[in-house]
């Protein structure tokens, strides 16, 4: 006569956690299986059946059902393992941050994973763990501007301020030119890869048909961009967009006007004297990041401009100014001012420093 086999209990809490693992599908397999080996045990299922279930040996179900009498929901895990001593340790980890404060070999410019694995004799595979596993990326880059104007404090307060907090019954824009935008005609369309992907191709060489200037200026409470192509950026050429601005405008509103340091932007106090509701408000030096119009020129480029073909300059205008007008009422929408702070002394800092 065979043995009975041993029951097992559990508490309800336990068995609705059991119930909810089996069904989840983005659980190890692992756990899932063991899962319902010890649900069937507790439902005193036999334990040839549940090994035939799962296709395991009966020795592992028994092995499983014992193991979560003694320790509960623990069974579903793996138990640690010692695993084979560790080649790479915290030494290593020194080395190699070390290794990579002092200056690459005579003829690189930097370290990267085969040149660090031969300066130190190692595999080359071990240093790119320790890289992902530090978080490191020697190849990637990122830059920086740092403003040296020691007015920088309160000239970047006076724009965020307008940003943040406008005055009563005043319009603020954010204004400035893109200059250079040229019109280059190529054959662009469609291509397949090696890799079977579908994606935008372009011919590698152009016709250059002549380059325009585009003067734009952002209604930062709407988020509407008023726009003019002209040949030059000339001082002359800024003050005609101005005026042809505030005529656009209402004329019983005060105007801030955010602009960065290009000389055009400057000496215009004539100008001024006769547009008494119109301030000007400058961006610190090498600070024109402040100026929220910069993040509609990128939004232009890469929908106008980029991988587009045009046959001549007034092909060109066409587009720019067809693609102020779609903007306007489509997209059109106050940019949320969101700046991370910019630390320049971080660059200072070792990796060594970095990594502790």
């Amino acid at each position: 006569m065979p043995r009975k086999a041993k029951m097992i209990t559990c508490t309800p809490q336990q068995r609705k956690e059991l119930e909810t693992i089996v069904r989840q599908k983005t659980r190890q397999a692992r756990q899932v299986e063991r899962a319902g080996i010890i649900l069937m045990c507790l439902d005193g299922v036999p334990i040839k059946d549940i090994a035939k279930r799962y296709g395991v040996r009966p020795n592992t179900v028994i092995s499983i059902r014992d193991r979560f009498e003694m320790e509960g929901l623990k069974a579903l895990y793996d138990r640690l393992r010692p695993g084979k001593p560790s080649k790479y340790g915290e030494e290593f980890r020194t080395k190699v941050l070390t290794t990579l404060e002092k200056k690459p070999p005579e003829g690189y410019s930097q370290w990267d994973g085969p040149l660090l694995a031969r300066y130190l004799n190692v595999s080359v595979h071990a240093i790119w763990r320790l890289l992902r596993k530090e978080g490191i990326c020697l190849a990637r880059r990122r830059s920086w501007c740092v403003s040296t104007d020691p007015q920088f404090a309160p000239k970047a307060a006076d724009i965020v301020g307008l940003y943040l907090n406008p005055p009563q019954n005043a319009i603020v824009l954010s204004i400035d030119e893109k200059p250079s935008i040229q019109a280059l005609e190529r054959a662009t369309g469609y291509v397949f890869t090696s890799n079977g992907k579908v994606i935008r191709g372009y011919k590698s060489t152009y016709k250059r048909n002549g380059t325009l200037n585009l003067f734009a200026a952002l209604n930062v409470a709407t988020g509407e961009v008023i726009g003019k192509v002209t040949k030059k950026k000339r001082r002359p050429d800024f003050l005609e967009f101005m005026d042809d601005l505030l005529n656009e405008l209402p004329t019983d509103k005060e105007y801030h006007v955010i602009l960065d340091n290009y000389c055009i932007h400057k000496r215009c106090d004539e100008w001024l004297l006769e547009h008494p509701n119109v301030s000007f408000h400058f961006t610190p030096t090498s600070a024109s990041w402040l100026n929220m119009i910069e993040i509609w020129f990128c939004i232009f480029t890469r929908k106008a401009l980029r991988n587009a073909s045009f046959a001549s300059c007034e092909e060109l205008q066409k587009a720019i100014e067809t693609y102020i007008k779609a903007y306007n009422k489509n997209d059109a929408h106050p940019f949320v001012w969101r700046k991370r702070e910019v630390k320049g002394t971080q660059v200072k800092n070792s990796i060594v420093n970095l990594c502790n």
